[in-house]
Formats: structure tokens, sequence, C-alpha cells
């Protein structure tokens, strides 16, 4: 996944205050990621797709022998893999439990980060390195905390040119309003985010044809329906898998995140893409939601070093400039896009593209020139596995 996470760290704690406490110590280190409520399956499928090497798993006395179970299943299934135990540092039948099982380590909740840190550090040593599946797909996420459907009308365009070229792209479309990406497009969809959740383990070439949505140049489409759930509603281990399956058959995935409240499963999506464009515009009060949550993940310790700044509906001659956005949100300004009114209500309003509306406006060029840039980025990447779309041309 992102290349400016070191490692990826898998745990069953018993709540979300553990894990948030687990997360904050090994910041600096890579990201964990909930491994849901203990069971062996889900565990190990998560541990082929995020290439963990490292678990920790909570105990407790009421099922102490449930949990010890769990840890011998996974170390049975795959003997390289670390385990790490945590539980009352007080209690000594515990500790004796899980080094039976066959933990590595036991570390007590509350511990002092230093200490965590300290100790994965010391385990990864003696750690088989892990290789990066060079397989995956590219996957770009926008994101900005306001909500509008200018959120969709970017992602549809560089997402279209991606696709145009060359490479298999999906829009991932989990922006607020739900669904805009369609509507702007003039599409309907009988299959949505919720129904990949629910049909991971068959998410394979067949589905993506059937079901997903096709637009302009091969196109495909995936968004919210009016009933998923909401995106916070989804445990991160989900997302992991999904966005695992997905990038194995597409070589670029564009996600639309904007106005979702800030979550987990946000995190998950930002922690884990290629490149995070962070959207807003000269609307200071816009600016001010977007740094609040931009600091709050900095004072957790997320690595944002491939994080962007994109802004939209610039006007030259209103402040704050580009480069004083760019120095209070100390992000890199990757492109200003115009405000072009009378183009951008046209699209939304005709179902057609600013490629056709107007291919030669600014904010046209803009967003070419930035789906360029994340094609780009992408063409080093090694092919999908399953190449379904030369599959069904009958090309290697």
């Amino acid at each position: 996944m992102s290349q400016s996470l070191s490692q990826t760290f898998l745990a069953i704690t018993r709540n979300s205050t553990d894990l948030e406490w687990l997360q904050g110590a090994l910041a600096p280190l890579g990201q964990v990621v909930s491994a849901g409520g203990g069971s062996l399956d889900e565990l190990l499928a998560l541990v082929d797709v995020t290439f963990a090497s490292l678990v920790f798993v909570g105990l407790d006395r009421e099922h102490v022998v449930a949990q010890s179970a769990l840890i011998e299943g996974a170390l049975e299934a795959k003997p390289m893999l670390a385990i790490v135990a945590l539980g009352d540092g007080m209690d000594n039948q515990l500790v004796l439990n899980a080094m039976r099982a066959g933990a590595r380590d036991f570390v007590a909740y509350g511990s002092r980060s230093s200490e965590v840190a300290g100790l994965v550090r010391r385990l990864s040593k003696r750690l088989p390195p892990v290789a990066p599946n060079t397989q995956l797909g590219g996957l770009t996420v926008l994101y900005g905390a306001q909500s509008n459907a200018d959120g969709a009308l970017l992602a549809n365009h560089m997402a279209l040119v991606v696709q145009k070229s060359g490479q298999q792209t999906l829009l991932l479309d989990l922006g607020l309003p739900r669904g805009d990406s369609l509507a702007l497009l003039g599409l309907e969809s009988s299959f949505h985010f919720g129904d990949a959740l629910r049909h991971l383990r068959r998410l394979d070439a067949t589905l993506i044809d059937s079901a997903f949505t096709s637009a302009e140049a091969g196109l495909r489409i995936l968004a919210y329906a009016s009933d998923d759930e909401p995106l916070e509603g989804t445990s991160a281990a989900e997302l992991y898998m999904l966005l695992s399956a997905l990038r194995q058959h597409f070589q670029h995935i564009v996600v639309n995140l904007t106005g979702q409240p800030d979550s987990e499963a946000l995190r998950t999506f930002v922690s884990h893409c290629d490149k995070l464009l962070w959207y807003t515009d000269q609307n200071v009060l816009d600016c001010r939601r977007n740094l609040a949550v931009l600091n709050t993940w900095r004072e957790k310790g997320m690595k944002l070093d491939h994080g962007r700044l994109l802004i939209d509906r610039y006007l030259n001659n209103v402040a704050p400039d580009s480069d004083t956005l760019g120095k209070t949100f100390n992000l890199e300004v990757v492109a200003v896009l115009a405000f072009s009114p009378e183009l951008r209500l046209n699209a939304k309003n005709q179902g057609l593209s600013l490629f056709e509306l107007g291919p030669r406006e600014k904010l046209t060029q803009s967003l070419r020139s930035l789906g360029e840039l994340l094609a780009k980025r992408s063409e080093s990447l090694a092919k999908p596995k399953v190449n379904w779309f030369n599959r069904l041309r009958g090309t290697p």
C-alpha cells in the first residue's frame, strides 16, 4: 500500500480505546489495523492481504481459552507470524497462558508508548523481511471536510483521464452527498459499495464485469447506495480486504471521500493510499474544518507525506492565495482549479463532461493535467494479476 508506511500491524483488542492506545504508540512505525472480534479465518485473511508479520491479541479472564486457541491456530497456519499478547500485566495467569499458546511477548494495557515501540522494533529485527505486493494497482484518495457535488465532479474527471491513459480504472465514490458521481453522468447502478462488502469472497473478474457500472471509455464506478451503512460503521478489516481485492483487478482506483466525517474507516483509506489529494477552497470556514481534521491526524502520529493540497474554485484576487494556503496546511499545492461557475453548472445540469462542454477551458485543462499526473504515478506499477479487461477482449 502506501510507501509512507513502513509496516502494518494487526490487533484484536477489547475495545476502541485500547486500539487507539496501540495505534498512538506505534504511529511512528506504521499502521495498526483492527482484526475484528477474534475470528481465526478473518485474522488469517487479513494477514494474507496486509502482509503483516506481527499481530497483537488481547487476553482477558472470561475468554482466555478461546483467545489462547486463536493464538495457537494462527501460529499453526502461519509459523513465521509473531504474536504479542495484550492484557492486565498484574495477572500472572494471563501471562502464562499467552506464553503457553506461543506468544512472543506480553504487553500490559496502558504501557508507555516508548516501551511498546521498543518491543516492536526488537521483534521486527528478528522477523523475515516482508516483500511488498507489486501486483496491486495505484490508489488515489480525494478528501476534504466539506460536502458538495464538486468533489464527485472532480473525481469523475480525474478517473476518466487515468482510464483514457490505458489503465483499467475504478472510481470508488464514497463522498457525501451519496451517489453524485453516477447522477452527474446520468447513470444508475444496481450494485453498490455495500454489496461489494457483502460479496468480498466473490469479488472476481466476472462479478466486476457484470455488476460494476460502466461509464465513458470503460471507466468503472462503484458508489454508495442510499441505504448503505455509513462509512464509519465499516471496519478497517473489511475495507482493507475490499481494497486489496479491487487493487488486484484495477491498475488505478480513485476514491472520492469528500464530506466524510473523521472515522477509523476514513483513516484507513488515507493511510494506505499512494496519493492523498486534500481538497479545499479559499473559504476560510471550510479551511478551518479541514485544518481541524488534518491537525488531529498529525497529533495522532498519522504519516501524511503522500498528501498534497488541491485548491478548488480559485480566484486570483481573493485572499488567502495558494501560497498562503499551502503554508497554512503545510502541504505542497499540487493544483489550483479555476472557479468557472458557468461551466460547472452546465456539466452538472446536462450530464456531460467538462471535456465535452469546454475542452479548452482552464478548469478542464487543469483537471486533465492532474489526471495525467495520477496516471503517470501508476504507470510503473505492475499490471494486475487478473487482467479482466484484456481477457474479455481476448488479448494476453
